[in-house]
């Protein structure tokens, strides 16, 4: 599991000072982290269009600007309050490329309604195809990934979710439940749940796992 930088606490105080030093240390640290959710989120229609490490760069920004606010006494971790932040200005980028309305259905799981774009089912079907790469198997990729949207397409909004933050965004039950605004055990047992189901649909695909 990817952490952040040693000093964390520190950091944020001589950030919050004004240390420019210390602000790109803080960023840098949790950059892997966000360049996560920003491959798994960002439109597929912007590819070419929009550089991932860009949308870092805008995000690294808002945090300069709005890092005096933080205060971990009242408000979330500091990772998940980065990520927030980095969220915030991807949907943003959304919004100014392709004029989407802020608010989107499929995110009322979520405690923080419209403000993170989700994670499209074609784009996670493609990130499983890393193990998916011998040759003979060319012909059944574009099948294959037509079964593994449906079946990511057929969960439940929030098991989906919680799916994209635990395997593919590599958070913690505990960072996922607090992203979710659910118990800690309600959190680990839907992510039982979707996992076993994507992995008995694995199963059923001839190749897939080989």
């Amino acid at each position: 599991m990817m952490q952040g930088p040693a000093g964390t606490e520190e950091l944020i105080e001589r950030a919050k000072a004004g240390d420019a030093t210390a602000l790109a240390h803080l960023f840098e640290g949790y950059r892997a982290r966000l360049r996560k959710l920003v491959d798994l989120r960002l439109d597929r229609r912007l590819a070419g269009r929009v550089d991932p490490s860009d949308v870092l760069q805008e995000a690294f920004i808002d945090l300069a600007q709005k890092l005096p606010t933080y205060d971990r006494r009242r408000d979330l971790q500091f990772f998940l309050w980065l990520r927030l932040v980095t969220g915030e200005r991807l949907a943003e980028i959304h919004r100014r490329h392709l004029g989407t309305k802020k608010r989107d259905a499929a995110l009322e799981v979520s405690l923080y309604r419209g403000s993170m774009p989700t994670a499209e089912s074609v784009t996670l079907a493609h990130s499983l195809f890393g193990r998916f790469s011998s040759p003979s198997h060319g012909a059944m990729r574009a099948e294959i990934q037509i079964q593994l949207q449906d079946v990511l397409n057929a969960m439940e909004p929030i098991d989906r979710e919680v799916l994209v933050l635990r395997h593919f965004e590599e958070l913690t039950n505990d960072e996922a439940a607090a992203v979710l605004g659910l118990k800690k055990t309600a959190a680990s047992n839907r992510y039982m749940r979707a996992l076993g189901r994507l992995r008995e649909a694995l199963v059923r695909m001839p190749g897939f796992l080989q």
